[in-house]
């Protein structure tokens, strides 16, 4: 019998595996935890790549994962059917919305457009006041600094407000990045 996860944590990551094995490892790393930690995770329901290493990671350390995939990706990310919860959408729209629904944070990984795609239009709800969900950003090995120089670049030329840095908790640490998620889910759970 399995318990039910407390909270669902939503990750965001490549369909591709990338050039640098950390990042596999770093992949299977968080889904362990997660796991380990009773999150259930919430993913694009794909088995390659970094997305496959977080779900089969977390599903062979017994957790919960609810999948969400499009119709149209059904073949080129091999969808994971065998997961706790297996949803086909019709398109990238709703596969986003049902990820962020169905979360209470949010961890990007390394990954291409489409994970840019999804952490920037989380970012900007926040930033329009649309929700407090936790948002982080895994930089492994220095993958995300290019992105974070950006930002700060925006925010240095007024293109952004310095508030809006504080929406996007980054960390280079798998370890601390786990302690801050379960600190600021504990935090959602007492008010």
């Amino acid at each position: 019998m399995s318990i039910k996860p407390q909270h669902s944590v939503c990750v965001f990551c490549g369909s591709r595996p990338g050039k640098n094995p950390t990042f596999m490892h770093t992949a299977t790393e968080i889904g362990n935890l997660l796991a380990q930690n009773n999150l259930r995770l919430v993913y694009g329901a794909g088995d390659v790549g970094l997305m496959g290493a977080v779900a089969n990671a977390c599903q062979q350390a017994g957790g919960n994962i609810f999948g969400v995939i499009p119709t149209h990706l059904l073949a080129l990310e091999v969808g994971k059917t065998d997961l706790t919860q297996f949803i086909v959408t019709e398109n990238m729209h709703e596969r986003k919305k049902l990820m962020f629904m169905n979360s209470d944070a949010i961890i990007t990984l390394p990954g291409g457009a489409g994970s840019l795609d999804e952490l920037f239009e989380v970012l900007t709800w926040a930033q329009l006041g649309q929700h407090t969900k936790p948002i982080f950003l895994l930089n492994v090995d220095g993958y995300w600094d290019p992105l974070i120089t950006l930002i700060d670049h925006q925010i240095a030329l007024g293109f952004a407000d310095p508030s809006f840095r504080d929406l996007l908790q980054d960390f280079n640490s798998v370890d601390a990045l786990m302690a801050k998620l379960n600190q600021d889910l504990s935090r959602r759970n007492a008010s």
